[in-house]
């Protein structure tokens, strides 16, 4: 008799049902989180004007259409029911003859370095579905799609079945992309390509590359990435890129502070500010004008800058212009980053971009375009795409000129 294998443990059986789809993946989610979400949704009419309003509805730490108006009333909005939104891409609205206002902008994705080749999402649109449970994920895509007549309980008015079909992305795997965010959840899913076999990502760490992200101050707020005249008013635009991870020269050849060095800034190794993954820091992370102001002299005097130092620089009154709400990946057994940024208008993520790429600091003899400067050096971009979030009122196939 051969020996009995191990069961999966909950995360994994998620996972893996998540990724592979369907009924009985969405069935086995369901026996194994225990039945429904916690908490049914409600009217649809008193939700937000803003599809991206996700803010007051996700867990912190201490410090239009039926189709989509039936999974609100079957799901309550937050990380343990399900938050999503749809956009649309550019070649969507190239179906039509007229154009879109001077107030949005959103040019076609392209290469935003010089040592870039991705390649374009073009999809006429994107749906964002986010939860805790593996099982609301599951079924609300069943319910889009028309796969089932309805969603814990809700009736689906009607679907997408027939206007939208999942686009096959045949250089890049299928069409669903999956990931995770949160403390423990990295360390758990680090057996991949790309991460090095000594398993070195913290176990507290919410992100890969060992660190927290997404402090609440180094956050543009909802207001500012929304945009705010025209007829697609409260609503925002969305990038998304594809990132593939390759973290054993991270691991391997660089220490703690030599991390730290590169991912918020010098001064924070050299004055030891960020313990473990930087938890201590609290709602910032404290990367301040010194650090900005003196870049060039800490290129010359270090032979490094730090990723959040050259982002710094395009803050607009002490805040920055994009809000991520990025996430870890494992699509293709390799770590990898669904880097997922909200902004008013394209030109603010290619400005955010263009400071990250840090051209401007390879005047110092040991910062190269990719070498000593932040995480351009473990970081490899594989596709990009651009979106509009149309508010929520005009979310169902949206005209250029509403």
């Amino acid at each position: 008799m051969a020996p009995r294998q191990p069961s999966l443990s909950r995360r994994e059986l998620v996972k893996a049902a998540v990724a592979i789809g369907g009924s009985a993946a969405l069935s086995a989610c369901l026996d194994r989180e225990g039945g429904t979400p916690t908490s049914p949704g409600a009217d649809p009419a008193d939700r937000p004007a803003r599809q991206h309003a996700w803010n007051d509805a996700l867990a912190t730490d201490d410090h239009g259409n039926h189709a989509f108006r039936s999974l609100e009333r079957a799901f309550a909005p937050g990380n343990d029911g399900l938050l999503f939104t749809i956009g649309y891409a550019p070649a969507y609205f190239d179906h039509f003859d007229a154009s879109l206002p001077e107030s949005v902008d959103l040019p076609e994705p392209e290469a935003l370095s010089s040592f870039e080749d991705p390649a374009s999402d073009e999809p006429d649109a994107v749906v964002h579905l986010a939860s805790d449970r593996g099982s609301a994920l599951l079924a609300a895509e069943e319910g889009l799609f028309g796969e089932t007549d309805a969603v814990d309980g809700v009736e689906m008015e009607t679907t997408v079945e027939g206007v939208f079909e999942p686009a096959s992305l045949a250089d890049d795997g299928p069409h669903r992309r999956t990931g995770f965010v949160g403390d423990g959840l990295p360390a758990e899913n680090q057996d991949v390509s790309g991460v090095p076999d000594s398993g070195p990502v913290p176990e507290d760490s919410p992100l890969y590359m060992g660190f927290d992200s997404g402090f609440e101050k180094n956050q543009a707020s909802e207001d500012r990435v929304t945009i705010e005249a025209g007829p697609f008013a409260e609503g925002t635009t969305q990038h998304v890129s594809k990132i593939r991870l390759r973290l054993d020269d991270w691991y391997g050849e660089q220490d703690h502070e030599e991390r730290v060095a590169e991912m918020f800034c010098p001064v924070h190794a050299e004055e030891g500010r960020v313990e473990g993954t930087g938890t201590n820091l609290g709602d910032s992370n404290q990367v301040d004008e010194g650090c900005v102001e003196h870049i060039d002299d800490h290129a010359a005097e270090y032979g490094r800058v730090g990723h959040a130092q050259k982002n710094a620089r395009v803050r607009e009154d002490g805040s920055p212009v994009i809000l991520r709400r990025d996430f870890d990946s494992t699509d293709g057994d390799e770590a990898g980053l669904h880097f997922l940024a909200l902004q008013a208008g394209i030109g603010d993520f290619v400005a955010t971009r263009a400071a990250m790429n840090g051209t401007d600091q390879t005047d110092s003899p040991a910062v190269r375009q990719r070498v000593n400067n932040g995480i351009l050096e473990y970081t490899f971009v594989r596709r990009r795409g651009n979106f509009l979030l149309p508010p929520r009122a005009q979310r169902s196939l949206p005209r250029p000129d509403p």
